[in-house]
């Protein structure tokens, strides 16, 4: 079953962390993407409405296109307040950890939340590793947004998810199924959408401030990726794409610029799998996509230190871009011929 039913054995238990006087926190992952977002602060504005006190902190501050979302102004990000966002997480009686299995996950705020008496999972990606009073950990949701709904409704709840809640969760739900593409989403997916819009989600609105808002030099370092920095390997279905700290540069990189890019790759025919390199501070930034039964997470598992979902993962390296692509390459066809087409 891959949605959360009333009868779920940690519903009676969540139900009760968060039906005593508790201060709750809510914090996503360090670069948070539109369901990190979207899950804590949709969780945060229904919680509010059952009379709780809520924080939602992050540790950086989201992208740009993503600062639109109702409630965002409230929200803490580490790198601009870190002693406050440490203060919360002292505080809190209550963490609600979304979008996240790892403490490490969490960055600069990763020791402090280790330390804090009472953590709640709530996310859908594989082999959590994280010690909490209750968890909701399902891999075959399409999105920790989608979960947060399943949790809400099964509480029995789903009444005190206003317009701004149902705008996040349908903008956290939109963005981790690529609109609605990606194999995660299921019919109940789209049930959940119709639930959204019922309560007030508008999807023109939401999609056209998550994709539509594109500044003038993003545009330029998407064409110069696609025309410059994008290679198609032919025999092994693969495209890479490599972008250095002196391209990023030149076109006035601000964090989330390069949101997207690897999916260009899996748009030209023949391609099972895109390869996405960015230079970053001291380390390369590595994003995969794949279709069909491509496990790209235990690629970046066993090679770069990531991990992620079978069609969608991440990872870093911390040689230079050349040597980390030339690692990549060795690697690839036998991980290729382990999972033929």
């Amino acid at each position: 079953m891959s949605f959360i039913a009333p009868a779920h054995p940690s519903i009676a238990t969540f139900r009760d962390l968060i039906g005593a006087p508790h201060r709750l926190a809510i914090i996503g992952h360090y670069n948070p993407d539109g369901d990190a977002m979207g899950s804590a602060l949709g969780m945060g504005h229904a919680l509010r409405a059952m009379g709780r006190t809520v924080d939602v902190l992050m540790p950086n501050t989201p992208p740009a296109f993503l600062q639109w979302m109702p409630g965002y102004p409230d929200v803490v990000c580490a790198d601009r307040s870190r002693d406050r966002a440490e203060q919360l997480l002292r505080e809190a009686d209550v963490v609600l950890c979304l979008d996240f299995n790892r403490v490490d996950r969490v960055g600069p705020l990763a020791e402090q939340l280790s330390l804090v008496r009472c953590r709640v999972l709530i996310d859908h990606h594989q082999h959590p590793d994280i010690d909490v009073a209750v968890g909701f950990s399902d891999t075959g949701s399409s999105s920790t947004s989608q979960m947060v709904f399943d949790i809400i409704d099964a509480l029995g709840q789903a009444g005190r998810i206003g317009p701004d809640a149902a705008t996040c969760l349908y903008t956290g739900i939109m963005t981790d199924t690529g609109s609605f593409r990606f194999p995660a989403t299921t019919p109940h997916t789209h049930r959940v959408a119709a639930r959204l819009l019922e309560m007030g989600a508008r999807p023109h609105e939401i999609h056209a401030a998550v994709m539509d808002e594109n500044t003038m030099h993003r545009v330029k370092l998407l064409g110069f990726m696609l025309s410059e920095r994008l290679t198609v390997h032919e025999d092994l279905g693969t495209a890479v794409i490599a972008l250095s700290r002196q391209d990023l540069d030149r076109h006035h990189f601000h964090p989330g610029d390069t949101e997207g890019f690897v999916n260009y790759g899996l748009s030209i025919r023949g391609v099972r799998l895109s390869a996405f390199f960015m230079e970053r501070g001291d380390r390369i930034k590595i994003s995969l996509r794949s279709v069909g039964d491509l496990p790209v997470n235990e690629l970046l598992a066993e090679h770069f230190d990531g991990g992620g979902h079978i069609n969608a993962a991440g990872g870093q390296s911390l040689t230079d871009l050349r040597s980390t692509i030339d690692r990549f390459m060795q690697v690839l066809p036998t991980f290729l011929e382990a999972h033929p087409a």
